[in-house]
């Protein structure tokens, strides 16, 4: 598909893997153009991730170009469940989804994609999952010349960036004294932390999963973590963002063994800590895995400039205790007027798994209430 616009600008559709690989250079330099991209929407993220996840057939990126110059993209591939659907390259491992549009021309660039991606959705639905506040694919959503829907996403937790004795504060004072309390322990545990070079990655990558899956192990670790495809697209990713500055990998070493690691990523906008592992003996001595995390992860973030340390998606009990502040991404569903009734029947489709999984949330815990009151009773 190619297309005149306004502006001097041209829209095609790249379906072939390898002018997706050829686009490196002039992606980067559009993602770098671009203020509310995440780490996610890089090239080596995404081209990594196709690498170990694409199908043949499936590729659909609409392309803006302006001259020779890429101005604007949006990165999906086709799926045929439940029915046909343009999603977003990056799958549930990916936390958020923006397009890139170059700040400099967005006025042009917006309306311009959302006409491309609305020939590219002739005979599906586009389903466009995590989309952050703030987001350039908000202003897609505002353009869409079809039918479209907003729905309510995953939960995202977020600290601003500020000296860690600030985010300290933040909390209430019983639990800023034990944070300080268990600080002191670690700290006199004499844990180092080292900062992986790029010709170390896939030996760093093997220990980190090898940690994760050890301090997960019989509590219901995320299966695909566990997948060869998994460590290979981790391991290929966090290496070209390593080299490229947009992530880091960092061990934390005890008598010179690797006792954690953690991967973050890294934009202009955020700092997130992506997925760590670390030894279960640590709690023996009293180390509290999180919380040296988070005092190294804001240090760095603090002296790079990065406004927001991101917990990224799920609001688990251990994230709350900082006071963070809630963020809420988005799910846009959009259609040409013409599948309309395809929309709505996606998105009833969409908000009655959403009940049935939020039945199941409030169920869960009164069933282990009950195993446990009968376990009680078998006990007597």
């Amino acid at each position: 598909m190619s297309s005149g616009c306004a502006g001097g600008l041209s829209v095609t559709l790249c379906r072939d893997p390898r002018q997706f690989a050829a686009l490196e250079e002039s992606w980067n330099r559009l993602f770098r153009g671009c203020p509310t991209a995440t780490p996610f929407q890089s090239h080596a993220w995404l081209h990594s991730w196709w690498l170990s996840y694409g199908k043949d057939g499936r590729l659909r990126i609409v392309l803006v170009r302006r001259g020779e110059e890429l101005v604007g993209a949006a990165a999906l591939m086709l799926v045929h469940r439940p029915m046909p659907l343009l999603v977003p390259l990056g799958g549930p491992i990916t936390d958020y989804f923006d397009v890139l549009v170059a700040a400099e021309y967005a006025d042009q660039v917006v309306p311009a994609l959302a006409r491309g991606l609305h020939r590219a959705a002739r005979g599906a639905v586009v389903d466009l999952r995590e989309v952050r506040p703030g987001a350039a694919a908000e202003q897609l959503y505002r353009h869409w010349p079809g039918v479209s829907s907003v729905l309510a996403d995953s939960t995202c937790m977020e600290l601003p960036t500020l000296p860690f004795d600030e985010l300290v504060k933040r909390m209430p004072a019983s639990g800023a004294q034990r944070v300080r309390a268990k600080l002191r322990k670690t700290d006199a545990a004499g844990i180092e932390e080292h900062e992986v070079a790029e010709q170390d990655v896939p030996r760093a990558v093997r220990t980190l999963l090898r940690l994760h899956e050890k301090q997960w192990r019989g509590r219901g670790v995320t299966p695909e973590h566990l997948r060869p495809r998994f460590a290979e697209h981790l391991t290929r990713a966090t290496r070209r963002m390593v080299r490229a500055g947009e992530s880091r990998l960092t061990e934390f070493r005890l008598d010179g063994k690797v006792v954690a690691a953690n991967v973050t990523l890294l934009s202009s906008g955020l700092s997130g800590g992506y997925l760590y592992g670390a030894d279960p003996d640590l709690r023996t001595r009293k180390v509290d895995v999180a919380t040296l995390l988070l005092r190294y992860e804001a240090g760095r973030a603090l002296a790079e400039g990065r406004p927001v340390v991101s917990f990224l998606r799920g609001n688990e009990p251990y994230k709350n205790h900082w006071r963070p502040e809630t963020v809420v991404n988005q799910r846009f569903l959009l259609a040409t007027a013409a599948l309309a009734p395809l929309l709505r029947v996606h998105e009833s489709q969409v908000t009655g798994r959403e009940r049935a999984v939020d039945v199941l949330r409030e169920a869960l815990p009164a069933a282990r209430d009950w195993r446990a009151r009968l376990n009680e009773l078998r006990v007597r």
